[in-house]
């Protein structure tokens, strides 16, 4: 067994007492002012008021903003800049609890009393568990009239031994949420009382295999070099329940619950695993707690016996979250042996329920806050994998969304899933791309799924235990086949970019994926296109969620173009935005949008390795027409993310006037001690390049096609400065119509005779407006129609 030491059971890091300076209270009432947008009420008929923390309050000592209270005896008012409260000093009611949010939203939807819904933008929710499409979601922090309400009245809290404990009951606790549209803002201030979002090691951002299946050592391992041959990238190896006994003597219960390998399939655990790590990715194995420990167990006597029982007895030993010596235990000798053998994280799998022998607590939540904890050991930065357990559930990433279904309303349902997480800080979800449950074989359904998973928090490919059911893209057919290949190594080619809105998520508090309205929250198309999303600083993504159509060959997608220039990164197509549109995608790829001035980084190889380190090859994507700039953060790869000296930031800077790139490297340890830099610039099919390396000209070899140009340095050491130079205040031409037009008419299942028809209404002198007018009445297939037109009137 390892010598580290063992990790300690007990709450998470916190500071719940609030500074006295931030406190108005009275004998059963109690306002603490946390941030000028979020207030805590309480009230509490026995006097007493809660000091410890909670599953979402851990953290409420913060600096203490400028408020003003003014006391009229009967009643009370606590105002900020943001928000005014207004309260009778009584329990808690419709007339003598009043929020007013100030500025920003009207008064008339801006005020909220005590009973009233929030009608909030929602959350997210434990589980898509049987859910085909869409469910309601809890409660988030944001809403269009500018307040939220966080009820943490019945969550359960950390005792003064550090360990579990109920609440006293009849008390109520609130968090109000009151920063109007700054929805941004109010995440952020959620993160202040309820702890930041932890840096996930970085090969979490990679490609994750699984499927519920009874793999063996060998068909595990000739499965990865199988998919290495076909140049598909991997950096999580998960393994479904199977890796257990499962098949036991009813006398011990089910096979669900399982510590021991089965060793008809693994016969040597600890071969398996370095074969794994070998190959250059982690392992997870799935646990489904429920049933704790069972005496046909190998680790059975151990865990009697550090319980202080009778091994001889062959008594079950329950799962009981709240005994304490019991989960130190579970991770400190059941989970540890095993990870000891080479297990990188835990799958924790359903089943536990949602009770326990203490009122309020919640099994499921203290499973998540052991094993992540547990998982820090050794230095490791933690990681584990369970479903989303209330608000808090940040904390312990990443999240498991359960057993999807198999259909195009699930798929449509997950990119708005995803993004309204991030209103109750939820940045980490990891869904069952292509489905897990039912439904049929639809190569289209299945392309579209790995779309949007390579845009998602977390891929993970997943399907059940069926012998014809698998996401291995050569299973499918070879067009759906080529697209799902290059999608997943476009996944790994972006962790230089994910990892560093890795650490961006905690350090400025911003979730990987937002909806649309936490960056233009007063634009009312903004809250309307659940397909739309900003994926990390510099791209915006419209997932396809529909079949294409007959006649087009393309799926639409209805969106909204936010102001400025915006163009294409996987098509070369440009936008006029500050409108709304209708977008139209052949199966080869979905709309994955960048303004002018977005800089951003990949891995520069085109099918990059399984173990996604620090890239000695990097490639910067450039949209030329405004200033831009990126950080590319990198690590060791240890530690939460705190310490900056495991942590380098490259400055990677385009300035249009001048037309250069520049990148100020850094030397460490983990980073290549020389580069190749290729910058690649996005709708620029000419140009002419100089490159300077601390001031010193260098070789560049420029590299056109696809519409776009690339620049490449090679052996730029690590703390050099790197200039690339295209000449001052490069734009990019305008897009070839004509040539977008006769490819659409082209893929066009439709007669012959009416797509020259349309080419010659279409290439005719005359008024946008003319053209588009004949070609209506041509009373071509409006599914044409739409996709001609959003060639015609891309760019004005």
């Amino acid at each position: 067994m390892s010598t580290s030491p063992a990790p300690t059971v007990s709450h998470p890091p916190s500071e719940a007492l609030a500074d006295p300076a931030a406190v108005v209270a009275g004998d059963t009432w109690r306002v603490t002012v946390l941030t000028d947008g979020l207030l805590r009420l309480e009230h509490s008929p026995d006097g007493g008021f809660e000091d410890r923390p909670s599953t979402f309050a851990v953290r409420r000592r913060l600096p203490v903003p400028e408020f003003r209270v003014v006391d009229e005896g009967d009643r009370v008012q606590v105002s900020t800049d943001r928000v005014r409260l207004t309260y009778d000093k009584g329990p808690f009611t419709t007339h003598g609890l009043l929020v007013e949010v100030l500025g920003g939203v009207t008064s008339y939807h801006s005020t909220w009393r005590y009973g009233e819904p929030t009608h909030d933008l929602g959350g997210t929710a434990r589980t898509l568990d049987g859910a085909d499409g869409a469910i309601p979601l809890e409660p988030g922090v944001v809403s269009r009239q500018g307040f939220s309400v966080i009820d943490d009245s019945t969550s359960f809290v950390w005792g003064d031994d550090g360990w579990v404990a109920s609440r006293e009951e009849g008390r109520q606790d609130l968090y109000v949420f009151a920063y109007g549209h700054d929805h941004a803002d109010a995440v952020r201030a959620l993160y202040a009382v309820s702890g930041d979002q932890p840096v996930l090691p970085r090969w979490a951002l990679g490609n994750w295999w699984s499927r519920y299946h009874r793999y063996t050592e060998a068909s595990y391992l000739q499965l990865l070099d199988r998919f290495a041959a076909e140049g598909l990238p991997f950096s999580v190896a998960v393994v479904d329940m199977d890796w257990h006994l499962v098949d036991i003597d009813p006398a011990y219960g089910s096979g669900w619950t399982g510590y021991t390998w089965d060793r008809e399939l693994f016969p040597d655990p600890e071969r398996f695993l370095e074969q794994v790590h070998r190959r250059g990715l982690r392992v997870t194995l799935n646990v489904h707690p429920a049933d704790g420990v069972r005496a046909h167990e190998e680790a059975y006597e151990r865990v009697a016996r550090a319980l202080g029982r009778d091994p001889g007895l062959r008594e079950p030993i329950s799962l009981d979250v709240t005994d304490r010596d019991f989960m130190r235990v579970y991770t400190d000798v059941l989970h540890r042996e095993l990870e000891d053998q080479g297990v990188d994280f835990w799958w924790v799998d359903w089943q536990q329920g949602t009770h326990s022998r203490i009122v309020g607590v919640d099994p499921l939540w203290v499973l998540n806050h052991v094993h992540f904890l547990a998982a820090a050991r050794d230095g490791r930065r933690p990681l584990t994998f369970s479903r989303y357990a209330g608000p808090g559930s940040h904390r312990y990433p990443v999240g498991f969304s359960g057993d999807a279904y198999v259909t195009w309303a699930t798929l449509a349902f997950q990119p708005y899933f995803t993004a309204t997480a991030a209103n109750i800080g939820y940045g980490w979800w990891s869904h069952d791309v292509g489905g897990h449950l039912e439904g049929v074989k639809d190569d289209e359904l299945a392309t579209r799924w790995v779309q949007l998973g390579c845009f998602s928090p977390i891929l993970r490919l997943h399907s059940q235990a069926n012998p014809f059911m698998t996401k291995e893209p050569a299973t499918f057919g070879p067009h759906a086949a080529a697209v799902q290949t290059r999608f997943l190594r476009l996944r790994q080619r972006l962790v230089p970019y994910l990892h560093s809105m890795n650490h961006r998520a905690r350090a400025q508090g911003v979730p990987l994926v937002t909806p649309l309205y936490h960056r233009w929250p007063d634009e009312g198309a903004a809250y309307e296109h659940p397909e739309q999303f900003c994926f990390g600083d510099a791209l915006l993504v419209a997932a396809v969620t529909e079949p294409a159509d007959r006649v087009s060959t393309r799926a639409a997608v209805p969106v909204w173009l936010p102001p400025g220039e915006w163009v294409d990164l996987l098509t070369g197509q440009q936008y006029d935005g500050d409108r709304r549109l209708v977008l139209h995608r052949d199966l080869d790829t979905v709309p994955v949008l960048a303004a002018a001035g977005a800089v951003v980084p990949l891995d520069g190889d085109e099918v990059p390795g399984n173990d996604p380190v620090a890239p000695e090859h990097v490639e910067v994507l450039v949209v030329v027409g405004a200033d831009g700039r990126h950080e590319l953060v990198e690590d060791d790869g240890t530690g939460g993310g705190t310490d900056e000296s495991r942590v380098t930031r490259t400055a990677i800077v385009w300035a249009q006037a001048a037309g250069e790139l520049t990148v100020e490297g850094i030397a460490a340890p983990y980073v290549p001690a020389q580069r190749r830099w290729s910058v690649t610039f996005v709708g620029l099919p000419e140009v002419t390049a100089t490159a300077s390396v601390d001031g010193e000209a260098v070789e560049a070899a420029v590299r056109r096609a696809d519409g776009r140009t690339s620049v490449v340095v090679d052996a730029v050491p690590a703390g050099s400065r790197l200039v690339v130079g295209i000449g001052a205040d490069p734009r990019r031409p305008r897009d070839d119509v004509r040539a977008r037009v006769v490819r659409v008419l082209d893929d066009a299942q439709c007669a012959y005779v009416l797509k020259a028809q349309a080419l010659e209404v279409l290439e005719k002198d005359v008024p946008l407006g003319a053209r588009i007018a004949q070609l209506h009445a041509f009373e071509a297939p409006r599914s044409l129609e739409s996709a001609l037109l959003e060639v015609l009137t891309a760019q004005g």
